[in-house]
């Protein structure tokens, strides 16, 4: 309440609500974050400093910016803004306990469905690299990030051990995905403690109803080769090309045309549970021999659904394994260059790691969204951008302009 002589501000705009629609952009629209925010059940009883759609922006950012305090985030979104001046006699920048207890009302779930809603495959008809004769390329695979060093974390994820058998330095959170080869857009994600192995974790990923369906070509390292792993992904109308181990047995029930052939793999409890074996076709090859190694390499298998070889012949399908690799490159940008190497993740506690990874996750999508529109614009392979150097073009703007690039 103002004393007396002294003119109240003005309440029509905040500086608050004015961020919210400086980062206005068409990834993510205030309308849809709103919803997601209600959707989650998050929408705050009485006008605050921060509102939860801006604590949504704000959390993106700590993403964006991660080696920053909190404090010096806010003051990026709002110090960079030319016309922010006529707001500071009255708004202050948040206190770090303040932007604490906003990101604990907040909460994980609307980072969540932010994400679920968002998460799309990028790549048009015309995107280079992203199909293979008709199907849209993708990969699944997992990472982990370390996480704060405190006894919520380590009870919820849990702590690795080292190679010597000590504990490792930080909890970790394991995070699998699955990501468009052409456009490294992840496109789906699932998280979880150390002991859900990543194949328990893929397992929510490859159904029905998620980024799998008709068109799709999934491809997959040997950890993920299990019979009902394997079966469940292909319920969804997918097609797959995993890897599997060397020694793995694969009876020949045909050899075909182009030196593949027809097999069949199992679980284990299938015979007991009267389940036929999975037909499956091979193709196995062997990499040239590479003159710092001293022994020939050993031969690479692949499992496919494609039984015809006319439809993808055998050595294009060993062409295209190594696409898988394209997920490696994207793991490199999320944890390596947008979270920083070697960066823990800031939060003390499991919720507050959940939404802080889906900040990630949504901040490379958009990124990742960006440099797709500038392939299309310019008829480039969205391989040919630099992803580091859109990383600084989306962080630069943001502080210079006060306008968060994600996308433009």
């Amino acid at each position: 309440m103002p004393r007396a002589g002294q003119v109240k501000p003005p309440v029509l705009e905040r500086l608050s609500d004015r961020i919210a629609i400086g980062v206005l952009t068409s990834t993510f629209p205030p309308e849809l974050v709103d919803r997601v925010v209600a959707q989650a059940g998050r929408t705050q009883q009485r006008q605050r400093l921060l509102p939860a759609r801006v604590v949504v922006w704000l959390v993106l950012a700590m993403a964006l910016f991660s080696g920053q305090s909190y404090e010096e985030v806010a003051r990026l979104l709002a110090g960079g803004l030319g016309w922010a001046r006529r707001w500071q006699q009255w708004w202050r920048v948040p206190s770090t306990p303040a932007i604490v207890k906003a990101r604990a009302r907040l909460g994980a779930e609307p980072l969540r469905r932010l994400f679920v809603e968002v998460a799309r495959p990028l790549a048009a008809p015309d995107t280079k690299g992203a199909w293979y004769r008709g199907w849209r390329v993708l990969a699944v695979d997992g990472t982990t990030l370390d996480v704060a060093d405190t006894p919520a974390n380590e009870a919820a994820f849990g702590r690795p051990k080292t190679h010597r058998g000590e504990q490792a330095a930080f909890p970790q959170v394991r995070v699998v995905g699955v990501a468009e080869c052409g456009t490294h857009a992840l496109i789906d994600a699932a998280m979880g403690p150390l002991a859900k192995g990543e194949t328990t974790l893929a397992a929510g990923l490859l159904t029905e109803g998620g980024a799998l369906g008709q068109g799709v070509l999934v491809l997959a390292d040997r950890l993920f080769v299990d019979a009902t792993l394997w079966r469940k992904a292909a319920a969804t109308g997918a097609d797959l090309v995993w890897r599997t181990r060397t020694n793995a047995v694969l009876p020949v029930l045909e050899l075909l045309p182009d030196e593949s052939y027809l097999s069949q793999i199992s679980a284990a409890t299938d015979r007991r549970q009267g389940v036929a074996p999975t037909v499956v076709r091979v193709v196995e090859y062997t990499l040239g021999k590479d003159p710092g190694r001293p022994t020939q390499p050993a031969p690479i298998r692949l499992l496919t659904t494609i039984l015809d070889p006319r439809k993808a012949p055998a050595a294009e399908l060993a062409a295209l394994y190594h696409q898988r690799w394209e997920f490696e490159t994207t793991l490199d940008e999320l944890k390596t260059h947008q979270r920083g190497p070697k960066m823990v993740l800031r939060s003390k506690t499991p919720e507050m790691v959940a939404q802080e990874v889906w900040a990630h996750l949504l901040v490379h999508h958009a990124i990742r969204t960006l440099m797709h529109q500038a392939a299309l614009d310019h008829h480039l392979d969205p391989d040919r951008l630099s992803f580091i150097r859109s990383l600084r073009i989306v962080r630069r703007q943001v502080t210079t302009t006060g306008q968060v690039a994600i996308p433009p």
